[in-house]
């Protein structure tokens, strides 16, 4: 090659990376809210010609919004009405914000029972398939057919034999990717079951990163079972396995149930295509208020985080929370902070024993700032505990599937039910406080030799993908 052929390509490549680098910088400029990822990315495109780019492309832009917005539809704000917020009690207004980021009313709904693991709630959940009369939705993110799963095939397959409609929606990722044992005997019995997002062919996911995440079966519409519960052998503790998984359950009944069903119907129409018959709704009644709340990456808003953001700052006593999982983004952090640091009692437990070391890693690297304002955190003991709880005030409390992570908060699909009852968030606060075992301190985290520190705060690093 010449010098001036040399000179020519150089020049060419150099035009290149200009022009591929600010194209690059502007759409980080249009679409990147936070300002160090925006600076670290116009870096990246400027400083790596061309690889730069298309690292940014591949790993830097947020497809999860858009892409699951043109799959399944945009939700939008709904604008409060009613009293004034100054006139209303902090419950009031968090029911009002609740409202507004939703667009959901509250209706009546009733916890009739809080089932401990698969020991007490599979049996109960058997019994309501078996007792079924006209429909059966289930939706779970594992479904296994070991000896805690076969049972549900063969009841489904039963249900569906004497004439009620049944229809099982598992996750195209947690129910096995390449291979889904329930799925396949499901079907094989002539059960209608779909898998969430799932192709056999990766290049056709839509993203393999959304993730349908809600735990529900409904029966008849007029019960429901939600929670963090998969259906799977390690959540039998009475079965000894290698991995037990501790969980919460909770058989819902009330005009909430229709709210969890038209979740599900509108899962398994995206899923199938299938349209769904309108079903009469419950009749409303007095009982206590409630409302389901759908979350997702095809939300206009952030609706799941916009919901504890309110719950927390309603908060005048207590806030409890039980999660496997925390690893919640710098807004959910700073609210913690600022709830504690106003004397409101904030405590955390998280297992001891975490099933996702590189998630337990990352924790302790993202608690300090908690421990500094003054929150309390807590390890409950073994077995891993999959519990999901909140509570505020001991006057209200969320149940359902989300975590408190960025994979929950940002892109699975959740399902998750808030309850305005007093006797039943005083249960769930003591439920919650039984867990607290081996509190967590600054001292422990600062005895914690640097090689540990270091892993943990790379570990943190990958906290949005987590």
């Amino acid at each position: 090659m010449t010098f001036g052929e040399f000179a020519q390509e150089s020049l060419w490549l150099t035009a290149l990376h200009l022009a591929v680098a600010s194209a690059t910088s502007i759409h980080v400029l249009l679409r990147k809210r936070d300002v160090r990822a925006a600076i670290g990315w116009i870096g990246v495109a400027w400083l790596s010609p061309i690889f730069g780019a298309a690292l940014y492309f591949a790993f830097g832009v947020n497809r999860v919004h858009r892409k699951a917005r043109r799959l399944r539809g945009v939700s939008r704000f709904r604008t409060p009405s009613g009293p004034d917020a100054r006139e209303l009690s902090p419950q009031d207004r968090l029911a009002s914000a609740v409202g507004a980021v939703t667009g959901v009313d509250r209706v009546d709904g009733t916890v009739e029972s809080i089932l401990q693991s698969g020991d007490e709630a599979y049996p109960v959940m058997l019994r309501a398939i078996e007792e079924a009369r006209a429909t059966i939705e289930l939706s779970t993110f594992i479904f296994r057919t070991d000896e805690a799963g076969q049972p549900f095939v063969e009841a489904l397959a039963d249900a569906h034999r004497r004439g009620v409609a049944v229809r099982v929606l598992i996750d195209g990722m947690g129910g096995g990717y390449f291979k889904s044992a329930a799925y396949r005997a499901l079907r094989r019995r002539g059960v209608p079951a779909a898998r969430f997002l799932h192709s056999a062919w990766p290049w056709r996911m839509p993203l393999l990163d959304l993730r349908l995440h809600k735990k529900a079966l409904i029966i008849d519409r007029r019960t429901a079972f939600v929670g963090g519960l998969n259906i799977a052998a390690e959540n039998v503790l009475a079965r000894p396995t290698r991995t037990p998984v501790r969980d919460l359950h909770f058989r819902v009944t009330g005009a909430v149930v229709d709210q969890i069903a038209d979740s599900f119907d509108e899962d398994w129409t995206f899923t199938t295509g299938a349209d769904v018959p309108e079903t009469p709704s419950s009749s409303p009644s007095d009982g206590p208020r409630a409302r389901a709340i759908v979350s997702g990456p095809d939300q206009a808003v952030d609706r799941l985080v916009l919901v504890l953001l309110s719950a927390v700052s309603s908060a005048r006593k207590t806030i409890r929370i039980a999660t496997p999982y925390f690893l919640p983004d710098e807004r959910v952090l700073t609210a913690l902070q600022v709830a504690a640091l106003r004397g409101v009692e904030v405590r955390l437990v998280t297992p001891a024993v975490n099933n996702h070391r590189l998630v337990a890693w990352a924790s302790d690297a993202h608690v300090r700032p908690l421990l500094e304002a003054g929150c309390r955190l807590y390890r409950s003991p073994p077995p891993f505990d999959h519990s999901k709880l909140m509570t505020i005030d001991d006057v209200w409390c969320l149940i359902g599937s989300a975590n408190w992570d960025s994979r929950s908060l940002r892109l699975n699909f959740e399902l998750t039910v808030e309850l305005y009852e007093a006797k039943l968030a005083t249960r769930l606060s003591e439920l919650i406080v039984s867990k607290c075992s081996a509190p967590l301190t600054l001292a422990e985290l600062d005895r914690k030799p640097l090689p540990l520190k270091v892993r943990d705060a790379a570990a943190r690093l990958m906290s949005p993908y987590l």
